[in-house]
Formats: C-alpha cells, sequence, structure tokens
C-alpha cells in the first residue's frame, strides 16, 4: 500500500491527525494495534483549548449533541478548592467540557471512515524503515510517518530514539464501573473537581459521575505500593477499595474497564527523527492530572497537521516542518513542569509542610491574577508560540452573507486573511490554502484593520504589526 502519511496509533493525537491532512487532501493511512477500541473513558472531559480548535473545525458541536448536560464549573489546578475562571481569556468554553475520552475517538474514527481513510486495526508498526525517499512499515510505505502510538510507542523503540525523564514513583488504577448499591460518601452529582478526592482506610481516591450511570474510580495505596502494571484489575480489588472508601453498603455494580498507570514523566528530545515525527503520549507523558494529555495531543496534531500537507503538496516554504518541534516543544516541557507540581500538591501522603503550601496555593487561587494566569495553563489559553501572535478569539462577525464567527470561517482548515476595515485584500496565488473574507465586529480587536491567521488558529499577521501582509503569506503559506 503507498500513502503519503502513515499515522501510528488511534488515539485522539492519530485520529485528529488524520482529520487534518485529509482535510487537506493529502491520502493518510492509520495503523492501530489493539484489534478493538478501547472501551475505557480514559480523560473524562476537554480544556477550553481542545474544545475551541475542535470548534475550528466544525466537530464539537456534533460531538456534544447528545451530551447530558454543559459543565457549569471551572477547572481545577491540585484539585484545589478554587475553581479556574476562564472568562478573562475571552473564549466560548470557560469551563471544561464533559466528554469521555472514547466518545471523542469513537467519533473522529467515524468521520475518517466516512470519508474512506483506512483506519486499520491490528497492525503494530514494530518495523520502521525509512531512507531518503519515504518510510515503510512493513508493505505500507509513505512519505512521512508519524508516530501517536503513546508512551509505550513501539515507533521510538524501533528507531532507537531516546525517551529521557523520570520513571514513575507510584502505582493507581482507573477504572469505569456502575454501582449496585451506594453509601452517603458517594457523589450523586457532578461538581468542581476537589470535592471528590478522599483519603480513608489506607487509599486516596476519586469517585465521580461520568454519563448515564457511570462512575470513574481512581485509586491506589497511600503506601505508593501496588501490583505490576501490566496485572489486570480485578472486581475483587475494586470492591474491596469501594468498602474501605465509601462503606459496606457501598456495592460495585459492573467492572466494564480498568487500567493502571504510574506518573512517569519523560520527553523526547526532538520531534523529529528524518521522516518520521512524534506527537501526543509517544512525544511526552507526565501525571494524568487535568486532561493535559488530550489537551496536548489535540494540539500537535492541529499544529503538525496543515505544515505535513503543505510539504506533501508543494508548497511549503523553507524551514515549516522544523517549526513542529520549535513550537511544540516547549509547550509539553511547560506542562509536564507544572504537574510535576501539581503532583507534589496533590500527593495524599503529604507532611505539614506540604499541607502548609496548599493552604497558601489556594490563598493565592482566589487572587484574580494567579487565577487568571493559571487558567491559561491549564486551559491551554495561554499558549503563543516564539514569532507568532496569540490564538484568535472567536469573534462574531457580520459578513455579505450574513452572521457568522471566526472559527465557522476556518471549518476547511486553510489558512484565513479577515479583513475588517472592508478593504479587499490580494492572497496571491495563495487562494487554495488562504480564505480571504471582509467582515465587520463590534468586538475589541485592538486596533488591527485586518489579520492573518494560520489554520491551527494563531494569529500570523496584523495591520498592527509594522511588517506587510506579503512577508507574512511568504513565511507561512510560500
Amino acid at each position: 500500500m503507498r500513502t503519503e502519511i502513515i499515522v501510528v496509533g488511534a488515539g485522539p493525537t492519530g485520529l485528529m491527525l488524520a482529520h487534518e491532512l485529509t482535510l487537506a487532501g493529502v491520502p493518510v493511512v492509520v495503523l492501530e494495534k489493539q484489534r478493538t477500541r478501547n472501551p475505557q473513558s480514559r480523560a473524562g472531559g476537554l480544556q477550553p483549548r481542545t474544545a475551541e480548535v475542535l470548534d475550528l473545525r466544525g466537530l464539537l458541536d456534533p460531538l456534544l449533541a447528545d451530551a447530558p448536560s454543559r459543565n457549569t464549573h471551572g477547572g481545577h489546578f491540585a484539585m484545589l478548592p478554587v475553581e479556574l475562571d476562564c472568562r478573562p481569556w475571552r473564549t466560548r468554553h470557560p469551563y471544561p467540557v464533559t466528554l469521555p475520552q472514547d466518545r471523542l475517538e469513537a467519533y473522529l474514527e467515524q468521520r475518517l471512515v466516512e470519508q474512506g481513510v483506512p483506519v486499520l486495526r491490528g497492525h503494530e508498526a514494530s518495523a520502521v524503515e525509512q531512507d531518503a525517499d519515504g518510510v515503510s512499515v512493513g508493505e505500507i510505505r509513505g512519505s512521512y510517518l508519524v508516530a501517536c502510538d503513546g508512551g509505550h510507542s513501539t515507533v521510538r523503540a524501533a528507531l532507537g530514539v531516546p525517551f529521557p525523564g523520570r520513571a514513575g514513583r507510584m502505582s493507581a488504577v482507573a477504572a469505569d464501573l456502575t454501582l449496585a448499591a451506594a453509601s452517603d460518601a458517594v457523589p450523586t452529582t457532578r461538581g468542581h473537581f476537589s470535592q471528590y478526592p478522599r483519603t480513608v482506610g489506607g487509599y486516596f481516591s476519586i469517585l465521580h459521575p461520568l454519563d448515564g450511570d457511570r462512575y470513574r474510580l481512581i485509586f491506589g495505596r497511600l503506601s505508593g505500593d501496588g501490583p505490576d502494571r501490566e496485572a489486570p484489575v480485578t472486581a475483587d480489588e475494586v470492591r474491596e477499595v469501594l468498602h474501605a472508601v465509601y462503606g459496606r453498603e457501598t456495592e460495585l455494580g459492573e467492572l466494564s474497564a480498568a487500567s493502571r498507570f504510574g506518573d512517569a514523566v519523560r520527553q523526547v528530545e526532538r520531534y523529529r527523527e528524518g521522516r518520521v515525527f512524534f506527537a501526543g503520549d509517544a512525544a511526552h507523558i507526565h501525571a494524568p492530572i487535568g486532561g493535559q494529555g488530550v489537551n496536548l495531543g489535540i494540539q500537535d496534531a492541529v499544529n503538525l497537521g496543515w505544515k505535513l500537507a503543505a510539504e506533501v503538496r508543494g508548497w511549503a516554504p523553507a524551514g515549516l516542518l522544523d517549526t513542529y518541534h520549535d513550537e511544540r516543544h516547549p509547550v509539553a516541557a511547560r506542562v509536564l513542569e507544572h504537574t510535576r507540581a501539581q503532583a507534589v500538591l496533590m500527593n495524599p501522603g503529604q507532611d505539614e509542610e506540604v499541607a502548609a503550601v496548599r493552604t497558601l496555593t489556594t490563598e493565592l487561587l482566589r487572587l484574580p491574577d494567579t487565577n487568571r494566569y493559571l487558567s491559561g495553563v491549564m486551559s491551554g489559553l495561554d499558549t503563543q508560540y516564539p514569532g507568532v501572535g496569540p490564538r484568535m478569539i472567536d469573534l462574531e462577525l457580520t459578513t455579505e452573507s450574513g452572521p457568522t464567527r471566526v472559527s465557522r470561517l476556518m471549518h476547511s482548515g486553510r489558512g484565513l486573511l479577515l479583513s475588517l476595515d472592508g478593504r479587499q485584500r490580494s492572497v496571491g496565488h495563495r487562494s487554495d490554502r488562504v480564505e480571504h473574507v471582509a467582515a465587520k465586529t463590534d468586538e475589541d480587536v485592538a486596533g488591527a484593520e485586518a489579520l492573518l491567521i494560520r489554520p491551527d488558529g494563531y494569529i500570523a499577521w496584523s495591520t498592527t504589526d509594522g511588517s506587510s501582509l506579503e512577508t507574512a503569506l511568504t513565511r507561512w503559506f510560500g
């Protein structure tokens, strides 16, 4: 089989990347070693920036069409009892969006299959070979390969790419389940995440509602001990925790899925190895706190997708592919740093000194400036790249065709030249990769008369920059 891009891994990162490439008209094949989709919920929600990115492609509303309700609670930092307020960041999604990861994956895979994209399950990329002209995985040949195959990436291992960092120091379990009976200690409604943690009977645990009658239970021993990572999670093990933490009257109904995880912290030094790129957990892992993994992976995919498409289609300016590493590596490094800090504050076996730091940090979170800063960090709304403007606000617009929003103008995955002063501007021969729209808005645009927006939603140029539009178009769109 011959294709342009081989994507290894059918998690959120790989599926989103395949969607971006397909939108750009680039042939792609997705390889996944698991024969069936993982039914476990895993990440239980989307951070605001993830929601914005999905909205840029028209994917968010269909995903939420069957959602039982919208979340009305802010995010958290280290599970401290102060809601993070994202409203100062001018987002349409000021709260984390309740959406289990399994539902996101199922939807993205369905979209790809409907468009004729091969999602080949039962294919492990244990042998990867590359040369000056392309990459091969068995009998599948492509121009480039992107490893989105998780923290235990077989592609990374096959190429001998180091994964430096720190090994895990704790062992915990995440389980999806229903309850046959529940004590008063079991939460029945969704609230701020800080209300869920409990430390009882030698365990730390978090039990919170998912959709329908499902719950997610996260637990581990305060001693840090636990079975081997590969040991299956048994119903008896889960039942013991429910009894110890939530009382004997709390009975397990069905254990639908469960897995073990740790808190290892690692990141590849370079996101590119010849014709192979790394994204998502294949590029970086950290303690699973606050949906950071999905947030990073989806944005890795949307940052890389249009750049790979530009290279394949022959219009990429020199060095465009290198900006993937330059832009995304520091973002993940920052997440690794702040999740480490949160892990210290969240440590259930904390001493008096850590408790004092928690108290002080809680007080600081109540200050508007601190809350705004950390809400930007946790949500991804503050992400900004070197030499690039901030993310584009999803402005309400009026065009010749009627009212619209910036995000609706970007469903095609192309760049957008937005003229807000009514002037017609030229994108030259780039109309296949940049759309020009004249519009008006009543919202604050900091004096900009026109804006050039990259496909990933970041401002590449504005009339307030002092540089020419042609320079920006050439830099980003060839």
